[in-house]
């Protein structure tokens, strides 16, 4: 049976009032940045972004020591908390990453130690957020919140889910073979999640690591692994990873999507072509134009005279739960 996804836009319920940043509980958004290239860009439009949403909490950066003074300072002039993190690197060995520049990512484990948070939602750098999320930090606590990914695309070539064309998104198309033995287990885009900061598990996840050999699709394939027994997936409106526009696009309604993942080949709005594979697409030029028109509004830059205020949103979600493989949903609690 596929999983059923309920419509999320039906389950929220708009609200409003003020609330003052300092009587908020202790959340956080949270990003990673490595690097002195163009991802700066993509990290100041994830601020503008949820700066529009109207969001009553900051956005956190975790960044590298390769990350240049002005690309700091950027930040910082956009309101974000930047946070220095030292790298993590996996056991050398000879496995072939599906992206060279994977081997980077295992430094997101740092975020784990901010424990200054009892919860944050970690969103990757080259997401935008198109409608208030925040009520996700009211999920009950103790799970690891994402959206299950798509095994459909090329770079999953090397499993035997995309050998014989099994994807979690359509479970009903092809059946798992059973002389495959047990059907795997969920899997997650780790692009956005919801977590817990635990020093703790922080200092779990940098043991572990370091005698998992790694796979091809690094600290995403680490992270389902160790978070395997309380993941919990929530609907792709939370991260609509862009291949499943033409992989699966019964189960995308596109207008009611709040957060978008821009990671399939040529898609960074920052560097946007039209040149690449499904570039051409009008769904595609219209997801970039929106990113750029968030980037390019000079009224979204932050202004720390009014930063201390913002708007409240008290949406409602129904959560997707897991029993015995089948995607059911609860009500949670609306935003505080």
């Amino acid at each position: 049976m596929a999983p059923e996804m309920l419509n999320s836009t039906t389950l929220n319920r708009a609200g409003s009032g003020l609330a003052k940043a300092g009587s908020l509980p202790s959340r956080a958004y949270v990003t990673f940045l490595a690097g002195n290239g163009d991802y700066v860009k993509g990290v100041v439009g994830l601020a503008k972004g949820l700066r529009k949403v109207n969001t009553i909490y900051p956005l956190v950066v975790a960044v590298l020591p390769d990350v240049p003074p002005e690309h700091r300072r950027m930040l910082v002039d956009q309101g974000c908390i930047v946070r220095p993190i030292e790298p993590v690197y996996p056991p050398e060995n000879q496995t072939q990453f599906a992206m060279a520049y994977y081997v980077i990512n295992y430094s997101k484990l740092r975020i784990w130690e901010f424990v200054e948070y009892s919860k944050m939602i970690y969103l990757d750098g080259d997401i935008q957020v198109y409608d208030n999320i925040d009520h996700l930090f009211d999920l009950p606590d103790g799970y690891f919140y994402a959206v299950m990914d798509c095994f459909c695309e090329k770079t999953w070539s090397h499993t035997p889910q995309y050998k014989i064309g099994y994807c979690q998104q359509c479970p009903d198309k092809i059946q798992w073979p059973k002389k495959l033995g047990p059907k795997p287990p969920l899997y997650f885009n780790a692009g956005m999640f919801v977590y817990e900061p635990s020093l703790p598990t922080y200092h779990d996840l940098l043991r572990t690591v370091k005698l998992t050999p790694p796979t091809s699709f690094a600290e995403q394939d680490f992270l389902n692994m160790f978070f395997k027994d309380i993941y919990k997936p929530i609907p792709n409106v939370y991260n609509l990873v862009l291949a499943m526009l033409w992989r699966h696009p019964e189960n995308v309604k596109l207008e009611e999507v709040k957060v978008v993942h821009y990671c399939a080949a040529g898609s960074k709005p920052w560097r946007y072509t039209g040149e690449e594979e499904n570039m051409d697409r009008e769904d595609i030029k219209m997801l970039v134009n929106k990113w750029w028109d968030i980037y390019d509004d000079a009224t979204l830059d932050y202004n720390p005279a009014i930063a201390d205020v913002a708007p409240v949103a008290e949406p409602q979600l129904t959560a997707a739960l897991t029993e015995a493989g089948v995607v059911h949903f609860i009500a949670a609690p609306s935003a505080a």
